[in-house]
C-alpha cells in the first residue's frame, strides 16, 4: 500500500524537475536569442546608414549621341545610399576630345554623381594633355557642359613654362581653357595648354 502511493509522488517529482528545466532552458533560449538578434539589428542599420554597396573597382563610360565623353577607372567605390553618389579611391578619367585628343585625369579620390554623371575630384590632383600638366587640388567636371573647372589655385607647366592662377574653366568641346584670379607666371612662345587660351583678372 505504502509503495503504491510511492509512484505518483516518484513521477510528480521526476515531472516538477522536468518542467523547471524547461522554463529555465526556454528563459535562456529567449535570451540568447534577444542578443544575438539585437546585435545583428544594429550591425544592419550601421551599414545602410553609411552605404549600400562597396565595390573592389569600378570602371564606367559616358557617351553622348553614341560619341564617348570619358572613361572612369577606381580602384574602389562605395555607394551611398539615397544619395546617387559614389565615392571613389585612386580615380583615373580620360575625357575625349572632339579633334580625337585626350585628358587624362588622376586623383586620390573623387566623387561621382550616379545621377547626373557629374564628379569632383581631391587630394593630389593631375591633368595632362601632351606635354602640358596641370595640378590643383581639387577639380570639378560638369557632363551638361562637358567642362572641368577649379576655383582653387591652379598651376599649368610644360618643361619652359609655368602658368598660375586662382581658377580655371576648360571646355572641352572647344578645347579651350579660360584662367581666373591673380594670373601669373612665365611661359615661351609655343605654350599651348589649349588652343584659345585665355585669361580674366
Amino acid at each position: 500500500m505504502k509503495s503504491g502511493r510511492s509512484v505518483p509522488r516518484t513521477v510528480k517529482g521526476i515531472f516538477i524537475l522536468l518542467l523547471v528545466f524547461l522554463v529555465f532552458g526556454l528563459g535562456a533560449l529567449y535570451y540568447k536569442e534577444k542578443i544575438t538578434s539585437g546585435k545583428v539589428v544594429l550591425k544592419e542599420i550601421s551599414i545602410d546608414s553609411k552605404a549600400a554597396l562597396m565595390l573592389d573597382s569600378i570602371h564606367q563610360t559616358s557617351t553622348r549621341n553614341g560619341i564617348r565623353e570619358w572613361t572612369l577607372d577606381a580602384s574602389s567605390a562605395k555607394l551611398l545610399k539615397d544619395k546617387n553618389r559614389a565615392l571613389l579611391e585612386d580615380v583615373s578619367v580620360v575625357f575625349f576630345l572632339e579633334n580625337r585628343g585626350k585628358v587624362h585625369l588622376s586623383s586620390a579620390r573623387g566623387a561621382l554623381d550616379t545621377k547626373t554623371h557629374d564628379m569632383r575630384f581631391s587630394d593630389n590632383v593631375v591633368v595632362t594633355h601632351g606635354d602640358y600638366t596641370l595640378e590643383t587640388d581639387e577639380l570639378h567636371y560638369e557632363k551638361k557642359r562637358h567642362i572641368l573647372y577649379s576655383t582653387v589655385h591652379i598651376r599649368i607647366m610644360d618643361k619652359e613654362s609655368l602658368l598660375e592662377a586662382d581658377a580655371m574653366e576648360t571646355d572641352l568641346n572647344r578645347s579651350t581653357t579660360r584662367l581666373k584670379g591673380n594670373v601669373r607666371g612665365r611661359f615661351s612662345e609655343t605654350f599651348d595648354f589649349f588652343s584659345g587660351m585665355d585669361s580674366t583678372p
